[in-house]
């Protein structure tokens, strides 16, 4: 059962580093980098390791191949510019939820766009802090929370935790620190432990 997890986290943090190395939408770094820089700054806020996780593994729903038929791309309207996979973090909640990664964690990855729309709608500052392309694709994603998903939010055990990593999110996008950003290899043993841990859960 051991190794079962060991070639789950090994394929999972050798899909990241494979298919991460294009560049992340819209911004100046690779989604690998901008994905190892967020759980970095997880891992210095001393974070549990579920939200460590989570930040490593925010935006694999973006990354990790999918049918053809299947992907849908978003496109800035009259332009053919690209600002990512429709629905990347359900597709990324799913997918971890799938491989045995505990509901926290799929929460917390399915949360990051939703937590830009919550922190739009109630700090009129955080919107003018994105970067350009997260900006632009805060349209396609529904805009600023209001009425009930606002409160619906608000009102989340993980609320704290889903802003924190949106927050992450939003600073990891900086260029020229891979020489002082731990690799996705660091995080295996933690990816591991997690996943014993859940199957122990299940079967006490």
């Amino acid at each position: 059962m051991a190794q079962e997890f060991q070639q789950k986290a090994d394929a999972l943090v050798g899909a990241l580093e494979k298919y991460g190395q294009g560049d992340y939408i819209g911004e100046s770094i690779s989604q690998l980098e901008h994905c190892l820089q967020a759980a970095h700054q997880a891992q210095k806020a001393r974070a549990r390791d579920e939200l460590v996780i989570a930040a490593l593994l925010h935006d694999i729903g973006q990354i990790i191949p999918l049918e053809t038929t299947k992907e849908v791309r978003m496109n800035l309207r009259g332009s053919t510019e690209n600002v990512g996979r429709v629905g990347h973090e359900a597709i990324g909640a799913a997918y971890l939820r799938s491989l045995g990664f505990s509901e926290a964690v799929c929460r917390l990855v399915n949360s990051h766009v939703a937590a830009k729309r919550y922190l739009t709608a109630v700090d009129p500052a955080y919107y003018d802090s994105l970067s350009s392309a997260s900006q632009r694709s805060l349209a396609f994603q529904g805009g600023p929370f209001i009425g009930g998903d606002l409160r619906k939010f608000e009102e989340d055990s993980l609320r704290d935790e889903m802003v924190s990593l949106r927050l992450w999110d939003d600073a990891a996008k900086l260029e020229g620190i891979e020489a002082t950003t731990p690799r996705a290899t660091a995080y295996l043993e933690m990816i591991v432990a997690h996943l014993e841990k859940q199957e122990n859960m299940k079967s006490r």
